[in-house]
């Protein structure tokens, strides 16, 4: 029996980055398989005071931990009242921001209360989809890959570059693998801050950089990347292991230009044949996809605009959407879980 029914549903990212909050507005339709289209899409800016708040509330205690992750839920539903307006959909599915992500203690804390943005947006709201995954022993991330599998099949690879690099490689008979596999701009606009500016546009500032080797080698020989996956990077690997290294002694531009080579060299030992799609802020970074393109011998894919900078926000979308059914919207072959499961809170609105 073929199945024909259709979702309307707004999904929403906010990424270890601080760009801002993506807001999506999707439909997912199923015939005999599964079909998306971004119908409206928004980033909202953050204010200079949110971009601190976000930044610096892992060093918080827990009750302003509590009071923050309501008022973030307050704020997101303010914004997504006002991009609603006129607009109807199903539900909202969030993904909140990360403020914690750390596996290997069962713990991840991705801010943003459902319960609030149900409430203030008067729509039934899924949240916190990493929970159960992490409750099963697995890493509760990379999430993207259910939906790169479905919505995203006629690619080898999908490649996110985001806060974090991560890839999804289908494996054929609809079995996939992912991880993360390198920082991206959550290192890079760190260092471009050091120069004045917010991120380095089109990566113009790397490309004028020199490369310093010994610096190169010890990014490229950091424990991680000989780890097996399932894996996954979080804000406190960074601080533990990259941010160390970025020492004062080097020009910011040559460490720029030189992480920009580790990212392009840790991106291209992966993609050795047909086709490999990227999406996230990244591609925009010219200088970057050009190095990446230099190792890989996979051809390069870039979507529309829209893909690029939604996908993760599309992918959230859809993840609500299973959900919703009770279908699998977590793979244990990726995340290392004790079996596939189907995470997410709703927070169901009644008129």
């Amino acid at each position: 029996m073929i199945e024909n029914v259709q979702y309307r549903v707004l999904g929403v990212m906010s990424g270890t980055s601080l760009d801002g909050v993506d807001l999506a507005i999707c439909t997912f339709t199923k015939a005999n398989k599964w079909a998306f289209e971004i119908i409206k899409s928004e980033t909202i800016k953050y204010s200079n005071l949110w971009k601190k708040t976000l930044a610096e509330l892992h060093l918080e205690n827990e009750e302003e931990i509590t009071k923050i992750n309501k008022d973030y839920g307050r704020f997101l539903g303010e914004i997504i009242s006002s991009f609603l307006l006129r607009e109807k959909v199903d539900f909202i599915a969030s993904h909140g921001h990360t403020i914690f992500h750390e596996p290997e203690n069962k713990y991840t804390l991705q801010i943003g209360c459902g319960k609030t943005i149900s409430k203030k947006t008067k729509t039934t709201t899924i949240n916190d989809f990493r929970s159960l995954d992490i409750s099963l022993s697995g890493q509760g991330a990379p999430l993207v890959p259910i939906g790169d599998l479905h919505l995203f099949s006629d690619f080898k690879y999908c490649i996110n570059l985001g806060g974090f690099a991560n890839i999804s490689i289908k494996e054929g008979n609809n079995s996939i693998k992912a991880f993360d596999i390198c920082p991206v701009n959550i290192v890079m606009n760190k260092i471009s801050q050091k120069l004045g500016i917010e991120f380095d546009e089109k990566g113009e500032i790397a490309e004028r950089g020199k490369l310093i080797p010994g610096l190169l080698i010890k990014f490229n020989n950091l424990d991680f990347y000989k780890k097996d996956a399932p894996k996954s990077l979080g804000r406190e690997w960074v601080e533990k292991f990259i941010n160390p290294l970025l020492i004062e002694e080097y020009k910011s531009e040559d460490i720029l230009h030189t992480f920009c080579e580790h990212i392009a060299m840790q991106i291209g030992v992966f993609l050795k044949d047909k086709s490999a799609l990227f999406t996230g802020g990244g591609v925009f970074n010219t200088y970057l996809m050009s190095r990446i393109q230099h190792y890989s011998t996979s051809e390069i894919i870039i979507p529309s605009k829209d893909t690029i900078n939604f996908k993760e926000a599309l992918i959230f979308a859809f993840l609500g959407v299973l959900r919703l059914r009770n279908e699998v919207n977590c793979l244990k072959s990726v995340t290392g879980a004790k079996h596939d499961n189907c995470g997410g809170i709703i927070y169901k609105y009644y008129h």
